[in-house]
């Protein structure tokens, strides 16, 4: 990157089902606790990127959401873009946030991720993530009772186990340790450990996912900080962002070349990393994103994922805050969500789930689908982050 921009706050807030929560709500909150932990005064903050990925779908609020809920916030007025870009609609945002303050144009600025997926109507959340794929060529027959990216990860998953030997074991032990990470991490949905027996023993989703290994509905909201000028007590540099979209049965070269490119502006190595967050909308996903991120060697995820390698005080931590799978996944919050926790771990209050030592720290968030046979997601994210 050109010019240097740093992390100066990162907050989240509690993620899981609140009914009575509102957008508004969940975001006034993190703008007030981002901005406190950033020590920015609110008129410094020269631009705000909101990321949300399917609220016009679940409220019928749409083109002005990010406005609306800062309305009666320190930002209000300030300049404001609304970002909708599936479930790296946050990673977008932030995207926008860092360019802003690396083109010069502002020396703060703000990119919160949020969205609300809790409804008396339980299928709503289903039907509103099923246009995260191509409608004019998959309809679908009646109102969806689980998300239709659940079918796509199961077949990713076959796949994935007819190429490498993987088992469903292997991802039964990766939404262990999301389990144990989740139970570490006070603002996960989920804070109860499972044990891999206990996993494999739930409801069957789609053959070989159960419902343990499976992203939940959520609400949550997350915001990043980023500035020309490092925090007083913690440089987090950004060494790069590269978002990229998905070609037409591309398959896994999405993840790989979106990676490919963050490592290189970092001028970095994927073998330099000590913490990854990846998008583990299923535990077996999470395992493959690994490979394509180039930090295990392909075919390998799985059998490390049996060695709890992926633990906080493992070989290589993955998702310490839980995961989708765990901490949860408001799909338009998970983008920042993932980089709050990277910071929090190179800050080093990330309480008992903190990883030792930790320096350089990538996140990839993914999300809809070009195409779904092979699986392509539309949108990829990879940020590499440093401790300087």
């Amino acid at each position: 990157m050109s010019a240097s921009v740093y992390v100066t706050g990162a907050v989240c807030t509690p993620f899981g089902k609140f009914p009575e929560r509102s957008v508004t709500a969940m975001v006034e909150s993190v703008v007030d606790d981002v901005l406190a932990d950033a020590d920015c005064d609110p008129e410094d903050i020269g631009f705000v990127a909101v990321g949300n990925a399917i609220g016009s779908l679940m409220t019928g609020q749409a083109m002005i959401q990010g406005q609306l809920a800062l309305a009666d916030t320190p930002l209000a007025g300030a300049p404001v873009v609304n970002v909708e870009n599936a479930c790296a609609s946050s990673s977008s945002a932030l995207l926008l946030a860092i360019n802003a303050v690396r083109s010069g144009s502002c020396d703060s600025a703000l990119a919160i991720g949020v969205e609300k997926m809790t409804s008396p109507d339980r299928a709503r959340a289903f039907e509103a993530l099923a246009a995260g794929i191509d409608v004019t060529t998959h309809a679908h027959s009646g109102t969806p009772r689980a998300s239709v990216f659940m079918s796509i990860y199961a077949q990713e998953a076959r796949d994935y186990m007819a190429a490498t030997g993987a088992t469903a074991e292997a991802f039964a032990h990766a939404a262990a340790i999301a389990r144990l990470h989740g139970s570490l991490n006070p603002r996960a949905q989920y804070r109860t450990t499972a044990t891999p027996a206990e996993i494999l023993d739930s409801r069957v989703i789609d053959d070989p996912l159960t419902l343990l290994m499976c992203s939940p509905i959520g609400d949550g909201a997350a915001a990043v900080l980023v500035s020309a000028r490092p925090h007083r007590d913690a440089a987090i540099a950004v060494r790069a962002i590269a978002l990229r979209s998905g070609r037409r049965a591309e398959g896994g070269e999405l993840v790989r070349r979106t990676a490919a490119e963050a490592f290189a502006a970092a001028e970095r190595r994927p073998a330099d990393v000590d913490i990854v967050e990846v998008h583990d909308a299923a535990s077996s996903s999470g395992l493959v994103a690994l490979e394509e991120l180039g930090v295990v060697e392909h075919g390998r995820a799985w059998r490390r994922a049996l060695h709890d390698d992926f633990r906080f005080d493992g070989r290589l931590p993955v998702n310490t805050g839980g995961g989708l799978v765990s901490r949860g996944h408001p799909v338009g919050a998970t983008g920042a969500a993932q980089i709050v926790e990277l910071v929090d771990q190179l800050r080093g209050r990330a309480g008992g789930r903190q990883v030792r030592d930790a320096r350089l720290a990538v996140a990839q968030n993914a999300g809809g689908a070009v195409t779904t046979v092979p699986y392509t997601s539309a949108v990829c994210s990879v940020t590499v982050l440093e401790r300087d």
